[in-house]
């Protein structure tokens, strides 16, 4: 049984950004991380991502990027700061840590993790992220399919599907994103989308749309919605006749409301209207060489990628907190109370514009303040 004050679970962004936080101000704490690196999803991300938030607003606290970064950082270039942020506030984490559970004791929670290590905390910081566990759904007669199936978490580049035609499921933006970089590499690929669709373009004339979200997310929310609607038809125009059915709600309203990000376009409308993509609708049976879709067509594939998302999973080692959460299985605070004292969210909260990494500047700001202040209370 380790004791420390503080205990960080994962060395993603998240992760360094509270761990940066509390060594900028002088506590201590520990870190655990399942994997043996830090940014861990991040070095396996397929190869061609880029963020869509703009550098300025997507560093993490009292280190921005280096100067030299261009506006949309790179996989590879998010990777190396990433290692470079650990190496300046001498965060080591304790890796091949994978926490199990979380338990009350006394006056202090003890996480218990797979390898049979154990820390006790006053408080303790989950940065395990929106993306944990992949979201796998089954089709009707998945098993009868012959060709392959992935999900977009293995996803690398378009080379193993060279001379084969490839069913993306999903127009989220990582299955837009990899729906281009197939068509792009001139592999046939289909794109599964189940309904409606809100897609804004990373810029429109010259401007990231990022920072015009932040200026709409000033004006009245209805003016601001209006604002949104008329820049997704001047940047698109109508795309019913390419099978996508545009979202009734405004982007901006979509994301305060159901925290779906929208699809942030760096290619795939262009691509569709081109003929390079072709939009099928949501996928109701497999075929042995191909599927069924929901409109009665049938089209053949030997290779399917599920673009379906992710869970969180937190529940997984906090049984019986059930009160923590929302509707979407998320924390509905980045700061627990009451009976989850000392327990803190970061990298949760999906329903602010500015993307997760936005958020996890502001929320891991409140999270040291919570603690710092928690702390001073609780000393002799």
């Amino acid at each position: 049984m380790k004791a420390t004050p503080i205990l960080i679970v994962g060395a993603g962004p998240a992760g360094l950004a509270i761990a940066g936080r509390l060594r900028h101000q002088g506590l201590d704490f520990e870190l655990i991380e399942q994997s043996q690196e830090v940014g861990h999803a991040w070095h396996h991300h397929y190869e061609r991502v880029h963020l869509h938030t703009v550098k300025e607003f997507s560093h993490l606290p009292h280190l921005p990027f280096p100067e030299e970064y261009p506006q949309y950082v790179s996989r590879q270039q998010l990777v190396d700061y990433l290692e470079s942020y650990a190496a300046h506030f001498k965060i080591a984490p304790h890796f091949g840590h994978s926490l199990e559970r979380v338990s009350r004791e006394g006056d202090h929670w003890v996480a218990a993790c797979a390898n049979g290590a154990h820390f006790k905390a006053e408080h303790i910081v989950f940065a395990t992220g929106v993306n944990r566990v992949p979201n796998r759904p089954h089709f009707e007669d998945q098993e009868d399919f012959s060709g392959t199936m992935l999900h977009s978490k293995d996803y690398r580049n378009p080379e193993p599907f060279e001379g084969a035609t490839v069913l993306v499921v999903g127009m989220g933006n990582t299955g837009a994103e990899i729906a281009l970089d197939l068509s792009e590499a001139g592999i046939p690929t289909l794109l599964s989308v189940r309904g409606p669709v809100n897609i804004v373009p990373r810029d429109f004339l010259g401007r990231p749309t990022q920072k015009t979200a932040f200026t709409l997310a000033k004006l009245p929310a209805p003016i601001g919605d209006w604002i949104g609607k008329q820049v997704q038809g001047l940047a698109f125009g109508g795309l019913r006749p390419y099978g996508l059915k545009p979202s009734a709600m405004p982007p901006a309203r979509q994301l305060r409301e159901t925290g779906k990000t929208p699809v942030i376009d760096i290619g795939t409308v262009a691509a569709i209207k081109a003929g390079k993509i072709k939009v099928v609708p949501e996928l109701k049976a497999f075929t042995p060489d191909g599927a069924i879709f929901e409109d009665g067509s049938e089209h053949r594939f030997t290779h399917v990628i599920l673009a379906t998302g992710y869970h969180a999973r937190l529940e997984a080692f906090l049984p019986h907190s059930e009160s923590l959460f929302n509707a979407d299985h998320l924390p509905k605070s980045c700061i627990g109370e009451g009976p989850h004292k000392g327990l803190y969210f970061l990298g949760f909260d999906n329903y602010q514009p500015g993307g997760i990494l936005g958020v996890v500047y502001r929320d891991s700001a409140r999270i040291a303040e919570a603690i710092q202040a928690r702390l001073t209370i609780s000393s002799p």
